[in-house]
């Protein structure tokens, strides 16, 4: 019997779930707990997407009789064809009926509303995507169009990754919340409710643990609570996750436990864990302990953390179970304005996290007091590729999005030498932090494990702010790194800011002209600029006075993160923002460089102090990375043909060897004196073992000396050099 349900309330990703339940289902695992979860949204997206759906939907809107938009009128007259097509766009976009892709592109088969006026404007972006992905993003449009008619005509709070978003952000009071729920069910609502109502149906849990992420999950959450409430009072109701987490670490308002009996902070496994005992136990429990709490006792909100037991290890809290979740239905689509965001919403990610935490933790924008960043605890590599290749075997799937806060590098290293110790082929990509030790073999030994791309924040691109930040990189040191990305094949996608505390108009202008260098050069592929919030957690939501941040202080009782404030230099950053995005826009897809700043923005904007070329140089003032003795000396490429060759040279004969590698791509050859090449052929094939590299750089130098003099030449010498460019690596 499963006790136990998970919950990921509407909406999160279409094309993957959110993993916080799949977390959790593989932790109750380890304790021999059944349980059983559910993406709410990916079941309500299917039902609503579907042929019925759509003859239900328009059914609504017509009986309704909203005030439609020429737009509006347009998808109501095409009602047919969208009923017509929409199973089998559905079906195309979970990964089936690839066929279909060539019936999309010619244009003909699927109706088109209002963003399809776009495809004008993005007919070159095309040049290079085949029918598959050009009929993914005209799919996605379709589905845009649907969207933007259920906002107009039935449910204004729907978003295809989130729902009733507003009502979640920055509610410091619950009364707005709390009055939309005592509002009737919306059209969105009626889908959810009834798709729960007959889980709960099949599946009678004792507790339900809804896992909230973001504030486009929150009202959901609520609304469905409520409904179990009502109808199932005998169950108990958890809450947590990352808005929890985040947001409701002051509540206060007992109207809340009206709807929910525990919400849990921070790390679920123990609080979880014992929530059960207490819930699901044989016996009840007289005197039940907790772990990071909330209940309601005689009408007041009481914070609990009685349990005297340590938190779980990362090494302790099992492989995540994607069991009962719906993997093969989940919908990919394609964004073309940004290749990062691109990635994230196309095809399905196995989810797993190297470490707990943030290594760096310093960042003064980031919520580094709050415990999910600032206990760090790395997972051991063997354990985290053991864990992938169980989700491999039940998946089915070899992509991974490692959802790390700042994967560290040296783990990064660690977990890449033993992908290729196993030989696996997979497909991954992570957040970083551009870091000095990102250098060009560690970039390159990550892409020949299968990373495809990296995310980081550059953040405002000034010197002066990094340090403020407390960044830890300097923008020269960005771009050297985001230079080793590039070179060797790995996707960067850049995290700026604009709007941080005493940013000047200049410092602004600046940065758009450092972002403009790197996208010119081509190190940096995909950027997204977001404003500076002021968060409660962070060192300037803790110490604004520090920042020259006057905070609009409001009482709190429900959810509490994001803070209005004034900024003492008065700078108004909001005005920049649409120049910001479009210039952005236009730099991705390698247009407008040489515009001037001024031609993105309406309103007079400074001259930028920025040298045209300093990115460039920068990179090419970058210092040679210094070899550290134990650096592992690693080869990729592959075991070489030899020929012996006998030159003769003032009448004696020297035998050599002619080493052939063969790549992937072509082949190059180099040529040593026999007795060195001997040697390196047996270096070689340790740095390539089967084993993992065992051998550090000064163990290789000390072999090479006990037969040899002049190392330091023969590592500077023309054959190592090119071996050095086809996969010899130190890292």
């Amino acid at each position: 019997m499963k006790d136990v349900l998970l919950i990921t309330p509407p909406f999160t990703q279409l094309n993957t779930p959110y993993p916080a339940t799949a977390y959790l289902k593989g932790f109750l695992n380890t304790l021999g707990q059944a349980s059983f979860q559910m993406d709410l949204g990916i079941e309500v997206i299917l039902t609503l997407f579907s042929r019925q759906g759509l003859t239900d939907l328009f059914d609504y809107a017509v009986e309704s009789q909203p005030e439609l938009t020429e737009n509006d009128e347009r998808i109501l007259s095409l009602r047919s064809v969208y009923e017509q097509t929409i199973d089998d766009v559905i079906s195309f976009l979970q990964g089936n009926n690839a066929t279909l892709a060539r019936q999309i592109v010619t244009e003909q088969f699927l109706p088109e509303a209002s963003r399809f006026s776009q495809l004008d404007e993005l007919d070159w972006a095309f040049g290079s995507m085949g029918n598959q992905d050009r009929g993914k993003h005209l799919a996605t449009l379709y589905l845009e169009d649907l969207s933007d008619f259920i906002v107009s005509c039935i449910d204004p709070h729907f978003g295809f990754s989130r729902y009733a978003e507003r009502l979640g952000r920055s509610a410091n009071s619950f009364d707005e919340l709390y009055d939309a729920l005592q509002a009737d069910h919306t059209y969105i609502d009626h889908l959810t409710l009834k798709i729960l109502d007959e889980r709960l149906a099949a599946i009678p849990p004792r507790l339900i643990c809804f896992s909230v992420p973001f504030p486009g999950n929150l009202y959901s959450a609520f609304r469905c609570a409520n409904f179990i409430k009502q109808h199932y009072p005998e169950v108990k109701l958890a809450m947590g996750g990352g808005f929890a987490n985040t947001e409701l670490r002051q509540i206060t308002d007992p109207r809340i436990f009206e709807f929910f009996d525990f919400i849990t902070l921070d790390d679920g496994e123990l609080p979880i864990e014992l929530l059960i005992a207490h819930v699901c136990g044989s016996e009840p429990v007289a005197s039940p302990t907790f772990k990071r709490t909330f209940v309601c006792e005689d009408g007041k909100v009481v914070y609990k953390n009685d349990s005297k037991r340590a938190d779980y290890k990362q090494l302790q809290v099992g492989t995540p179970d994607y069991t009962d979740l719906l993997l093969r239905q989940y919908i990919s689509v394609i964004e073309l304005a940004n290749p990062m965001h691109s990635l994230w919403s196309d095809g399905r990610w196995n989810k797993l996290t190297m470490a707990h935490g943030c290594y760096w933790g310093k960042c003064t924008f980031c919520d580094i007091s709050l415990d999910y960043i600032k206990l760090y605890e790395p997972v051991a590599a063997k354990t985290l590729v053991d864990r992938m290749e169980q989700m491999i075997a039940q998946t089915g799937e070899r992509g991974f999005h490692f959802v790390d806060e700042a994967a560290p590098p040296a783990l990064m290293r660690e977990v890449a030498l033993e992908i290729l110790k196993r030989k696996l082929t997979v497909t991954w990509w992570t957040n970083i932090r551009f870091e000095k030790n990102f250098t060009q073999d560690l970039c390159r030994l990550l892409k020949a494990s299968g990373c495809i791309a990296v995310s980081g924040g550059l953040e405002v691109a000034s010197d002066r702010l990094l340090q403020l930040i407390d960044k830890g990189v300097t923008v020269a040191q960005v771009a050297q790194v985001t230079r080793h990305f590039t070179e060797a094949g790995i996707m960067v996608h850049a995290y700026l800011m604009y709007g941080y505390p005493t940013q000047t108009e200049q410092e602004t202008v600046d940065s758009l002209e450092m972002v403009r260098q790197m996208f010119e050069l081509g190190i940096l592929q995909s950027g997204f600029w977001h404003q500076f919030a002021l968060t409660a957690h962070s060192p300037v939501g803790l110490d604004p006075e520090a920042f020259g941040v006057i905070p609009e202080v409001k009482p709190v009782s429900f959810a509490h993160n994001d803070i209005a404030f004034t900024d003492r230099v008065g700078t108004d950053h909001e005005r920049f923002s649409f120049g910001l995005k479009k210039s952005l826009f236009n730099f991705m897809h390698g247009l407008c460089f040489d515009f001037p700043l001024q031609e993105w923005f309406d309103f007079k904007i400074p001259y930028t102090t920025i040298p045209p070329n300093y990115i460039e140089r920068a990179i090419l003032n970058a210092s040679r990375a210094e070899i550290k003795p134990h650096a592992k000396v690693v080869w990729l490429g592959t075991e070489p043909i030899v020929e012996e060759v006998v030159k003769r040279k003032k009448g004696k004969q020297q035998r050599q060897l002619l080493l052939i590698f063969h790549t992937r791509r072509d082949s190059f050859d180099i040529t040593l004196e026999a007795r060195r090449g001997e040697w390196l052929i047996r270096m070689l094939d340790q740095a390539a073992s089967d084993e993992g590299p065992s051998m550090s750089f000064q163990a290789l130098k000390d072999d090479f000396e006990a037969e040899f003099s002049g190392f330091d030449t023969f590592w500077e010498s023309g054959p190592v050099r090119d071996l050095r460019e086809q996969g010899l690596i130190l890292v």
